[in-house]
């Protein structure tokens, strides 16, 4: 049975969720960092909004904590890379709150062009001051829409259907993709120099950081007025008053402030700033739907293993996870050989999907290659955290594609580099049963158990007959026995599967035989 925490304030359809899943849910809000730190590891995953600081200190001990999931776009609240290296998926919901975000940036623009908030309070006030408030018309205008993904990509549909022109900048938006959504892309300069009104829809990152700051504010239309919807930090703040002040910005409309909750602020009091208290996703709909989204994703992936919007692990769809389980079994296995077979360290991995695999997210694929390969070497590796270690090592791992496999109808090689050779191992599948089928470039056809004993030797009578005698007077049953070999009276190899894991003793013994080149004991 899996168990999962809610520690922030959500909509009760998320508890829902996991209850209607089978998954045992608590909800305890206003935890402290040791509050909850204390308690973490007695959960399977945590269900949070933007009030959890999952620190490293919270982190500390995850015991069985295998996923967080966060309602909501952000993640600056999680220590990413401290729940990757403990091997924990991070998933967010991207997608949840897009359309309420968008109008909001809409709602803001709309409110600074025809300065909404300044003519209701003069209003309330009873004054009449009609003449006073002279707006802009948004038709025909040209909007600067920086970052066109998922928010801004909506923000622009909208603006075309108030007449607007959109210009992008986007480092990641195609031409293929600028066409679709009728939007032109151009260079931040570009955006800079035309546009009448700016709406920023971008992550913050040492890139984007101040992305609006006094030059860019110098090369702007006098008159430009700005919206910010997605995160403080991308404006200027300081500048951005001091642009306000000479009358080259006509107005700012901000969601989002460098400093949250942002009680005192330099923009702040000014007649031509709209500000409101992060309201991006603050709809009864979009919360409802983050919450629902988030709990769904949780619960698939710790009853099925899907993987959907995780920011430190490839996603594997609920469609996906099925017919993707054979050849993880597979992958594992390959990597888990590859791992115990490796005698010095490691400097690069290759693996070499061919056949019918191929067209599948291979993704998932190589990370649990890593998993079984360094998990046979280390403590504590699973398909979340082995990218990370492999990287940390100067480990190289490299992925090809081949649409056909030869003789097979699906082929999977891992090949590793060490500082002393280059070993591979390839498998396949027989009826979605994972197979061997050659090691060092030696055929042979074997099924993996739980114990395995794994020989490399030189081709000469008498060798099975002695390690079979071996093995019965140690009481070791032999459950099956594969060999293959290079050539007659050359290099050979054994892949032995037994009942129970042999003593070290048995071990020294096999080592000891005459032709033994290498003898491991290989768990499964």
């Amino acid at each position: 049975m899996f168990n999962v925490l809610i520690s922030d304030k959500m909509s009760p359809e998320a508890a829902a969720v996991f209850t209607a899943r089978g998954i045992e849910v608590d909800v305890k809000t206003g935890l402290d960092k040791d509050e909850l730190a204390k308690i973490i590891g007695d959960y399977d995953g945590l269900a949070i909004r933007s009030a959890t600081k999952v620190t490293l200190k919270v982190l500390a001990n995850p015991g069985r904590l295998k996923v967080i999931g966060r309602a909501g776009i952000g993640v600056d609240n999680v220590d990413l890379p401290a729940a990757t290296q403990k091997g924990i998926v991070v998933m967010n919901t991207p997608f949840g709150n897009a359309i309420t975000t968008a109008e909001h940036a809409i709602s803001l623009m709309l409110a600074l062009a025809r300065q909404i908030p300044a003519a209701n309070a003069s209003t309330h006030a009873g004054k009449w001051e009609k003449t006073r408030f002279m707006g802009v018309e948004l038709m025909g205008k040209t909007l600067g829409v920086i970052g066109c993904g998922n928010i801004g990509s909506i923000v622009a549909d909208r603006a075309q259907g108030l007449k607007m022109k959109v210009i992008a900048f986007d480092p990641y938006l195609s031409e293929e993709r600028a066409m679709q959504l009728g939007v032109e892309k151009v260079d931040l300069n570009s955006l800079f120099e035309r546009a009448d009104f700016i709406s920023l829809h971008t992550p913050l990152t040492e890139q984007t950081r101040n992305i609006v700051d006094a030059a860019a504010l110098t090369r702007t239309k006098k008159g430009v007025r700005i919206i910010n919807c997605a995160r403080g930090g991308l404006v200027d703040e300081v500048a951005l008053k001091a642009a306000l002040d000479a009358g080259h910005v006509a107005g700012a409309a901000l969601d989002v402030f460098v400093l949250e909750p942002a009680e005192t602020n330099p923009l702040f009091g000014m007649d031509n700033v709209v500000a409101t208290p992060h309201l991006g996703a603050s709809t009864t709909e979009a919360q409802e739907k983050v919450a629902v989204q988030v709990a769904e994703q949780m619960a698939d992936y710790l009853l099925t293993g899907a993987v959907t919007n995780a920011l430190n692990m490839a996603s594997v769809s609920a469609e996906e996870a099925p017919r993707l389980k054979p050849y993880m079994v597979l992958a594992e296995q390959l990597g888990g050989f590859a791992g115990q077979a490796t005698q010095s360290a490691i400097k690069e991995i290759d693996i070499c999907f061919e056949g019918d695999v191929a067209s599948l997210n291979v993704k998932p694929l190589t990370a649990i290659v890593l998993k079984g390969l360094l998990g046979s070497l280390l403590e504590g590796v699973n398909m979340v955290n082995a990218p990370l270690i492999a990287e940390e090592r100067n480990i190289k791992i490299r992925e090809a594609k081949s649409d056909t496999a030869g003789d097979y109808h699906t082929l999977i090689t891992v090949t590793v580099t060490t500082e002393n050779q280059t070993r591979s191992i390839k498998g396949t599948l027989f009826n979605d049963e994972p197979r061997i089928v050659e090691i060092k470039g030696i055929h042979i056809d074997a099924r993996l158990g739980p114990n395995m004993i794994y020989l490399a030797n030189n081709d000469k009578p008498g060798l099975i007959g002695a390690l079979g005698t071996l093995l019965g007077d140690a009481g070791v049953n032999i459950a099956t026995f594969n060999l293959g070999r290079a050539q007659a009276g050359g290099n050979a190899i054994a892949l032995i599967e037994v009942d129970g894991q042999p003593p070290e003793k048995l071990m020294a013994a096999i080592k000891g035989l005459t032709n033994v080149q290498l003898a491991i004991a290989m768990r499964f």
